[in-house]
């Protein structure tokens, strides 16, 4: 079996075509076999049409799309799917972690304002570990490492600093919020919210 069978490459849409996960085309094929989902074959943003298993199995692959291959020839790996009978939108609450404080705190340093790329930033702890402060949304922002580094263990009045806000706790979002892109399918720009 080929490495890309067991990529996170197939975006699984609900019934009422709203994204709520990404799946693997190996995972794709069982949903298509069993008659729990459709493949989506899509054409245009105008033109999407649902194919059910044999009929998916008739399609010619093109030039660029990723097959399996089988004893009947190559079958075309589908970049979405929609399930025939689940309707919701699962929630989540964010994990706490350097993305997602760095995406509650919009990339900026919560000390000078200053917008950071990835790399220039770490998580700050408000009152320091070494002080007895906690891993909590309330406790954590983003800020730029060279501020981070002269704040050190003070707290921030101690190091002459000002919190831009107060941090908080992210509320809980729908799954589609959290489906990313890694290896950019471009048929999954049409039913994500951002095109990650």
């Amino acid at each position: 079996m080929t490495d890309h069978i067991s990529r996170p490459t197939v975006l699984v849409l609900n019934r009422n075509w709203q994204a709520i996960n990404a799946s693997t085309p190996k995972d794709a094929f069982c949903h298509l076999v069993s008659g729990s989902a459709t493949a989506l074959h899509i054409v245009s943003h105008e033109e999407m049409y649902p194919l059910d298993w044999p009929e998916w199995m008739d399609l010619s692959p093109g030039p660029n799309d990723q097959v399996v291959l089988t004893v009947r020839g190559a079958i075309k790996v589908p970049t979405v799917i929609i399930l025939k009978i689940y309707s919701k939108v699962p929630v989540r609450r964010p994990k706490l972690n350097a993305r997602t404080i760095r995406e509650r705190d919009r990339n900026r340093c919560q000390y000078t304002g200053k917008v950071l790329r990835p790399d220039e930033g770490s998580i700050d702890h408000i009152v320091p570990r070494s002080r007895g402060g906690q891993d909590s949304w309330e406790n954590c922002v983003w800020a730029s490492k060279k501020i981070n580094s002269r704040k050190g263990s003070r707290l921030p009045e101690e190091a002459g600093l000002t919190l831009m806000r107060q941090p908080f706790e992210m509320r809980e979002m729908p799954v589609t919020a959290f489906i990313r892109n890694p290896y950019q399918v471009e048929d999954w720009k049409f039913f994500l919210p951002r095109y990650s």
